[in-house]
């Protein structure tokens, strides 16, 4: 029998990656700038619409990961040093393309003794010197669980922090298997305890069972995570993770009404919704 991995994707998984509207200049941009975007970095096959709208997902610290999780593109390899000037080009950048919204992420870099967080919080501040009233979305890694990492980061009060679960708790071992389940609620939680509005985000699709991944959204609304975001997670390459099943569109919009159910203030689901996507539209709805 056939894994999923070796069939052909579904119908329902196949987009248009032809450069339309303002893709071009998006990319260009992050070029002259000498930028990464998680867009590129992680295969995002929501790239071609989002660049059109000029939107882009700014990944700072560089492109290479200290982790080497199993599910994902980015690289895990050389580490580089922290790029002062980084800040400015990426406030420069938001402004060039007008954003009343940025989203900022970074790999996660835990041989820094601060995982990043204030190459964060310099970003957010840069951002915000630069264009003011646009606002700020994070995707942070766990910074080792660290409460003054997190502390110096939420300080910036920025608009909207977002860290992925990924997964269910009894899929860690394979899938985040230098994560911690726990510590990642935690930061989460102590994050909205600080008063933040907070987000995360599940791939569906590599083993979970409805049960867990039920009890993995409990566990969510429980600490009043706001802004939920699943997606079908799609194997960057045969080497890494596979796909157990395609979940289906109608499937998706089940866990949606579920999540609404439970409480959650907003929740975007369907086969390619990742952590960005609509990311402006979700922060709207939960505040």
């Amino acid at each position: 029998m056939q894994s999923a991995n070796e069939t052909r994707r579904p119908h329902w998984l196949k987009v248009d990656l032809t450069g339309k509207g303002a893709f071009y200049s998006v990319r260009q941009l992050v070029d002259v700038q000498n930028l990464h975007t998680v867009c590129q970095s992680a295969r995002c096959p929501n790239i071609g619409e989002c660049w059109a709208k000029k939107t882009a997902t700014f990944m700072i610290l560089g492109d290479s990961c200290s982790r080497n999780c199993t599910f994902c593109a980015i690289s895990h390899g050389a580490l580089e040093a922290v790029d002062p000037d980084e800040p400015r080009r990426v406030a420069e950048a938001v402004k060039s393309l007008d954003l009343r919204y940025a989203v900022v992420t970074s790999v996660t870099r835990d041989d820094l003794p601060d995982g990043g967080a204030g190459a964060f919080a310099r970003t957010i501040a840069a951002i915000r010197t630069a264009n003011p009233g646009c606002r700020i979305e994070v995707l942070i890694p766990d910074f080792a669980g660290s409460k003054e990492a997190l502390m110096t980061l939420l300080a910036q009060n920025p608009d909207v922090l977002n860290h992925n679960l990924e997964t269910v708790e009894e899929l860690y071992p394979r899938v985040r298997p230098q994560a911690d389940y726990h510590r990642s609620l935690d930061l989460l939680d102590s994050a909205r305890r600080h008063g933040a509005t907070t987000k995360s985000g599940l791939m569906l699709g590599v083993g979970e069972s409805r049960d867990q991944l039920i009890r993995t959204l409990r566990d969510l609304r429980n600490i009043d995570c706001q802004i939920i975001t699943l997606g079908q997670y799609l194997p960057p390459s045969r080497h890494h993770l596979p796909v157990e099943r395609f979940v289906e569109p109608t499937e998706f919009a089940e866990l949606r009404r579920l999540g609404l159910e439970m409480g959650f203030p907003h929740v975007e689901s369907g086969p390619l919704v990742r952590s960005s996507y609509h990311a402006e539209e979700a922060a709207d709805s939960a505040n």
